[in-house]
């Protein structure tokens, strides 16, 4: 490590969004490229730097610096140079030189405590005086919080995020109350500031760390899917994390509720018994308003059912179409109902009725929307019915920061201000919908909208929290019917008679005599490794009609040597080797390679994504990367440190290398992550792991994720102990429960 003191004579490049850049620093020696994350730094400031030499196959030798901080100017020429630089909005050399000869060494002394002086300068006005002196000091504040927050362990990027958000207050919120910054800043958990909190000084019994660890502990719970924590169970968890009394903890709910922080209700679990629920405010009254919004919708006035019927009887007589009763029932039910909900297996002819209700909607001259939670999903829905489906939140026009959101995130365009203008809407893969998008969705339709739910109860629930599709049926409220007949093409797939199969904890021939359905029984990972290597470069590429990258391994865990990470660095070594053309970039475990399979790994409604059309220009553009998409790098640019990715459904979105921890390689991903995808082949390792992920639940949405091959590698124990096992994690919900109250 060297360290160096000079002026920063320009910079080349510089990110206004992640605060990387690069600059040419001039010492008394020599000039120097410096490379690194400097936010709140401008051309024409004196810093001393530190930090290693690197060098650039095209730039040559460059300063990556790990430590900087800005210096006071150590002449009058430094003076003079800072204030001409531009750094300053409003004074140009003239100005500056104007400044020096008036007020000499003390000139910044002066802008930062008697700007008023500035006005006996020719050309500076009252106005322009205060300016000058808002701008010094605003990049001084933002450069001691840098300082400051560096103490704590917090980056550069993220002390510019704080600053922005706090300004001058910073320092006093952290004194005050540093748990505000878990809360109010995304990227800060509790335990960062729990962090900061204890080198400050603040007690451990204070209010604000007791409160903050429970909503902590409630925010975490619906991360695993739970809109609630049973009191006792948040008390255990909340006591496990903070280390005091859970007296003193419980002693704190009441005056939360009070604060509108948090709900607590009674809620009772049938044959589970009664229990007091303690929910996040927002979860809470989401879930409330679910219930009213649904009841609104399904308040509709009953249609004449002969009629419908006799509508239903028309369209397969034109359309060449024969619904078993099941579809007809679903039929004609989802034109009587304002709410319907059609669920099923794989094979079972959801398709078919969903095409006939839109057939049936459309010849009475209704308007349809149809839409699904995933792209990868509206896409088979587009193809499966002809008409356009979108995402969900592509239908609600989620937009980016602006100032109807104070420059805050992202909002939906539609909602009960700006509803969606249709007669209906249909959304597929309605088991990977959480209580949030319900809410929003349903907050964007009229009374009168006709709101068709199609899925399968089976699969998994959502990531999100919520478990909507199985709670609007367990409410009793709505007409839903069940398709449980597999027709006659879909008998001769292995793929869905096995999952149907698996469905009922029926075991499944394992002698390979199929021709879709595959298991190799292997107990050692590494021959598990490289028979995976060999279906997916060799034996299935030409088998299914697909390339090695659309082929998926789905995996049960993250952890372990079959587990998603280290499956990933297996997989890229062969299907996506270094090479000289390709440039890649190493974001702390992971090597981002050009051509890498890549997935999304949280929501980011504020990342923005276009459409290129074939002449290179954006044909369309928008806000939003979901948790689950898949897509691949196509370009990595050191120079603009940024990578871009394109998903499946055309969509290319920029990343800055600051922003890689919501990436990751996707080449194998868990089941719970490919829920609403569909592949040519899934490859699945099953050798042992813990007992609540290997379960009946799990295997049925891996094996239906297979359009035409499914091959299981693994231990015949372990398959059938999936599925004799129907365990799930149970998630604390209380949309039924709502619903039977409205």
């Amino acid at each position: 490590m060297e360290t160096f003191e000079g002026y920063i004579d320009h910079f080349l490049y510089y990110n206004d969004s992640n605060g990387y850049g690069v600059f040419e620093l001039d010492t008394e020696e020599d000039d120097l490229i410096c490379t690194g994350s400097f936010p709140g730094l401008t051309q024409g400031e004196t810093v001393e730097v530190t930090g290693e030499w690197t060098e650039h196959p095209t730039y040559g030798p460059q300063l990556k610096v790990k430590q900087w901080k800005v210096t006071e100017p150590s002449d009058l020429m430094d003076v003079e140079r800072y204030l001409a630089s531009g750094a300053i909005k409003g004074v140009g050399p003239t100005i500056a030189k104007r400044i020096i000869k008036k007020f000499g060494k003390d000139a910044l002394d002066i802008i930062d405590r008697e700007p008023e002086r500035l006005t006996q300068i020719k050309g500076i006005s009252e106005r322009i005086a205060q300016n000058i002196a808002t701008q010094v000091a605003e990049r001084r504040g933002l450069r001691d919080a840098i300082m400051m927050l560096g103490k704590y362990g917090i980056s550069n990027n993220m002390a510019l995020k704080l600053y922005e958000a706090y300004g001058a207050s910073l320092e006093r919120v952290l004194e005050e109350n540093p748990y505000r910054l878990a809360e109010e800043i995304d990227g800060i958990g509790f335990k960062k500031a729990d962090e900061i909190a204890s080198r400050i000084g603040i007690a451990i019994d204070s209010r604000y760390r007791i409160e903050s660890g429970i909503l902590y502990v409630l925010n975490s719970a619906a991360m695993d899917g739970h809109t609630y924590l049973p009191r006792e169970e948040l008390l255990e968890k909340a006591y496990e994390l903070l280390g005091v009394p859970q007296s003193v903890i419980e002693e704190l709910l009441p005056d939360m509720m009070i604060d509108k922080r948090i709900v607590i209700k009674e809620a009772d679990r049938g044959d589970k018994g009664k229990e007091t629920a303690v929910y996040p405010s927002m979860t809470y009254y989401e879930e409330l308003g679910c219930a009213r919004l649904l009841h609104e919708l399904n308040d509709t006035p009953k249609s004449d059912e002969h009629k419908v019927e006799q509508r239903i009887e028309s369209i397969e007589a034109n359309l060449s179409l024969e619904l078993d009763e099941l579809q007809k029932e679903a039929v004609c039910k989802a034109a009587l109902n304002g709410v319907f909900i059609l669920t099923g297996g794989p094979g079972t002819g959801k398709t078919t009725a969903i095409n006939a209700i839109i057939r049936l909607f459309t010849s009475e001259g209704m308007s349809i929307m149809l839409a699904a939670p995933t792209g990868r999903a509206a896409k088979r829905m587009t193809e499966a019915t002809g008409y356009e489906a979108k995402t969900i939140h592509r239908l609600l026009e989620l937009t980016g920061p602006s100032t109807e959101s104070g420059g805050k995130g992202a909002f939906f365009e539609r909602n009960e201000d700006n509803p969606l203008e249709t007669d209906a809407v249909i959304i597929d893969e309605a088991s990977m919908v959480d209580i949030h998008l319900l809410y929003a969705l349903l907050k964007a339709m009229s009374p009168g909208t006709k709101l068709i739910l199609v899925g399968d109860d089976n699969q998994l629930p959502s990531v999100g929290p919520g478990q909507v599709l199985h709670d609007m049926i367990e409410s009793g409220r709505f007409e839903c019917v069940e398709l449980k007949k597999i027709f006659r093409q879909a008998a001769k797939s292995d793929i869905i008679v096995n999952a149907h199969k698996i469905n009922r904890g029926e075991e499944i021939a394992l002698d390979n005599k199929s021709s879709d359905f595959f298991f190799l029984e292997r107990s050692d990972v590494n021959v598990i490794y490289k028979h995976m290597i060999q279906l997916i470069m060799g034996k299935l590429p030409g088998y299914v009609d697909a390339t090695p990258i659309q082929i998926q391994v789905l995996t049960p865990t993250r952890i372990g040597a079959l587990g998603a990470p280290a499956l990933n660095k297996v997989l890229q070594r062969y299907i996506n080797p270094p090479a000289e053309d390709k440039p890649e970039y190493t974001y702390g475990e992971n090597v981002f390679r050009l051509g890498d399979k890549v997935m999304q790994i949280k929501n980011n409604y504020n990342l923005g994504w276009e459409i290129m059309s074939a002449y290179g220009i954006a044909a369309d553009s928008g806000t939003g990367v979901f948790n689950g998409d898949i897509g691949v790098i196509i370009d990595i640019n050191r120079s603009l440190q940024q990578l871009t990715v394109e998903y499946d459904d055309k969509r290319r979105v920029k990343y800055p290398f600051s922003g890689l921890d919501e990436l990751e390689l996707a080449y194998a991903v868990t089941i719970h992550k490919a829920q609403g995808s569909e592949y040519p082949a899934v490859i699945m390792p099953l050798l042992g792991g813990p007992r609540m992920l290997l379960n009946r639940n799990l295997l049925y949405t891996g094996v239906t994720r297979a359009k035409k091959c499914v091959t299981i590698l693994g231990s015949r124990s372990t398959l059938n102990t999936m599925i004799h096992n129907i365990s799930e994690r149970n998630r604390y919900t209380g949309l039924a429960l709502r619903i039977r109250e409205v």
